[in-house]
Order: C-alpha cells, then structure tokens, then sequence
C-alpha cells in the first residue's frame, strides 16, 4: 500500500498494514523526510514490512515537461533521488507520473513535450538500471494531467525510454479512460511493472463496481507478479447522509480544502482509515493467495 494518501508517523502506517495482513509498502516519493535510512529500515523489519518501491510526487515544480529547462534538470534530480530512496530501502521499482499532477494547459507544442519526457525519462532510466530499480510510467486521467492518461501512450514512452521500462496501471484511471481495462492490462504484458488498487469510486476495494476476480485474472495472465499497491482515497460526506458516521475527525484538523486539494485522507479517523485498509485485504487477499 502507498502511504502518501495519509500523513501520519511510518510506524503508525507499518503497524497498520502488518495487522491487516499487508507485506510491503509503496513509500511516498519525498526522499527528504526519509533521510535515515537505517531508522526507516528498522522500521519497515520491526512491523515485518518490506519496501516494494516508491512513487513520484509531482507537486508544486516537479515537471519533466516543464517549460523552463532548469525546472526540467530538477526534476530529473528530484526523481534520480526517488530512485535513491527505493534503492536503499531494497525496492524493485518507482512509479513516475511524467508531470505535474493538475496541470492541465500544455506550454509547448505535443512534439517538444514528448521530446522533454522521452529525454527525462532516458536520463533517469539509465541512473535506475545500476541500482536495480525498474521505472514503471502511470498514466492518471483527464481531469489530473493532459499528458498521459491512457496504457498505449504510456507504453509507447516506455518502449521509446528503454527495453526493460515498464508502466503502472491504476485501476481507478483506467475505469475513466480505457476503452476496455482488462484489454489495457493484456496489452501491457511484460512492460507492467506496478499496479496500483482502488474501486470504481476510489474508496477501497469491494466497495465501487469493479470484478475484482477478472482484474487480479489479467494480471495474473499478463506474467505480472509483483504487488497490488493500494491506493485507495476516502470520500469526505460532511452532509446528514453520510453513511460512515464514524468517517470524520470531530473537530476536523486544519479544515477540508488544503487536504482534498492534496489528495489527503487526514481528515478521516483512524478508526475509519482502519476499516478500509482491511476492507481492501479481505476482498483482494482471496484471489491473491
């Protein structure tokens, strides 16, 4: 499970996922709030965690399609770092979004765009291979980025990046933009090197529409056997109709707007948190196992 939906201390989140039943964890790509290595190590083999592997966070300037080129230099920085942290963690893989998460208006032309992605992702793709870290492109949905939003175009970046890059393909995205999602996990093949875990509506696994049986089938049947990362995001219900009473923290930390903005789940209690943590386990585990 990814822990960047959900700000709290890492033990807190490696006990949790320990008694749920989870063995490893996706680490959120902030390589500098995990600068001890040894202390996040410890960490991960106290709760019996491993790491297998880490996300970009494409916030604020962190861009490879920027417009201006030294922002372009440190992303590719921030993102060889990301490699680093997944490397010291024993990791196998980091998912990279190409650019910046709601960033929603081009500033070049198509061609000079995917010309600063393919150079990019090249750069840090022959930083990973040494370090044995694969990279795996996601593709997110038309109301998160313009620039990749489906399985095909993140495969052809990885075919242009190299032969051993890979894509992730998230099941939330993809019910928004594949014509057919078991059709897009076939046809990644053996370039699927992640996969990332929510339901039709983003809550946890078994509470939207999705056929569990027949997406953890294609995987299967796509040579994939890594991990299922979850990466589910809670709805906030502030109205009488909330069905999950026990949902929000009361009083609301912060407020609601800078943590939905983020895509944050602080706002829910632990309890709650909980809840859908395991909800997820007791859906997926069966088809897994």
């Amino acid at each position: 499970m990814h822990n960047w939906m959900r700000v709290e201390p890492l033990d807190r989140t490696c006990e949790r996922l320990a008694a749920c039943g989870y063995e490893s964890i996706e680490i959120m790509g902030e390589p500098e709030a995990y600068a001890d290595r040894p202390r996040v190590r410890e960490t991960l083999a106290r709760h019996g965690i491993r790491c297998w592997g880490s996300v970009t966070l494409m916030l604020e300037q962190r861009d490879l399609v920027h417009a201006d080129a030294g922002k372009r230099a440190e992303c590719v920085a921030y993102v060889k770092d990301c490699i680093d942290l997944t490397a010291d963690l024993g990791g196998e893989e980091l998912t990279v979004v190409p650019t910046l998460i709601d960033k929603m208006t081009p500033t070049a032309s198509a061609e000079q765009e995917w010309e600063w992605a393919v150079a990019g992702l090249r750069d840090v793709y022959e930083y990973a291979g040494p370090k044995s870290v694969r990279l795996a492109i996601e593709p997110l949905n038309r109301f998160e980025t313009y620039f990749i939003t489906r399985g095909a175009q993140a495969l052809a970046l990885a075919e242009i990046v190299g032969a051993d890059c890979g894509v992730c393909l998230d099941c939330f995205h993809m019910n928004i933009e594949e014509v057919d999602s078991l059709a897009a996990i076939k046809d990644a093949g053996p370039r699927l090197a992640d996969v990332h875990i929510a339901d039709s509506n983003r809550m946890a696994a078994g509470m939207g529409h999705f056929d569990w049986p027949a997406i953890v089938a294609a995987v299967r049947a796509a040579g994939y056997d890594g991990a299922l990362t979850v990466e589910f995001l809670p709805s906030i219900d502030r109205t009488p109709v909330n069905p999950y009473p026990n949902s929000l923290e009361v009083p609301i930390p912060g407020g609601l707007v800078q943590p939905i903005v983020d895509h944050g789940s602080e706002v829910v209690t632990d309890e709650f948190y909980t809840w859908l943590v395991q909800s997820t386990a007791d859906t997926l585990l069966p088809l897994i196992r």
